[in-house]
């Protein structure tokens, strides 16, 4: 079942952001547009990596209205540890949230209950709270941040100009599609 036009659930969990214990709620993603990362676990090995390169690209995420938030299986507690022990961690500016129970990871179908972790899940929201993008992978494949952000940026430009369509690895400012009899086989 896709989950494409489907709200996220209402949630409150805890955080850790800014050197400071948070609160986060679904409430919080409407009004704008959210990218919710999922991850296996804090003190592993792929996830510091796409937790830094997602820190080299905050500001470009904040520049286009996007919120970022990381989340794992893992306690505001444990979070708060990792960022004051991996240099790579330490360099996010973006909310980090706990979901030790499992109720937002369950509810996007990217739990895996056995080692209860994430999977690899990243979800584009759009500013109503409706998933408009997401990719899954397992566990050993990590992304891009520079591929999120492209997609943002695409789901931004579709929201805003109704019946167009972003073809493969577009780009602000690149050719768009009119979908339409007259474009039919021409591509």
């Amino acid at each position: 079942m896709s989950l494409i036009g489907t709200k996220i659930i209402d949630f409150k969990l805890d955080g850790f952001h800014n050197n400071m214990f948070i609160e986060v709620e679904n409430k919080d993603f409407l009004g704008k547009w959210s990218v919710l990362v999922f991850y296996p676990g804090d003190f592993t090995f792929v996830c510091p990596t796409e937790l830094e390169d997602l820190a080299h690209y905050y500001k470009d995420f904040q520049a286009i209205g996007c919120e970022v938030y990381s989340c794992s299986t893992d306690s505001h507690y444990v979070h708060k540890a990792w960022f004051d022990t991996s240099p790579s961690i330490a360099k996010i500016k973006f909310p980090m949230l706990a979901d030790p129970a499992g109720v937002l990871s369950r509810s996007l179908n990217v739990l895996v209950e056995g080692p209860w972790q994430a999977l690899r899940a990243s979800f584009v929201i759009n500013p109503r709270g409706e998933i408009v993008a997401f990719e899954v992978n397992d566990m050993g494949i990590g992304r891009s941040a520079k591929d999120l952000l492209r997609k943002v940026k695409a789901a931004q430009y579709i929201e805003e100009n109704g019946g167009e369509a972003c073809p493969a690895n577009w780009e602000p400012g690149d050719d768009t599609l009119t979908p339409g009899i007259d474009l039919v086989g021409k591509i």
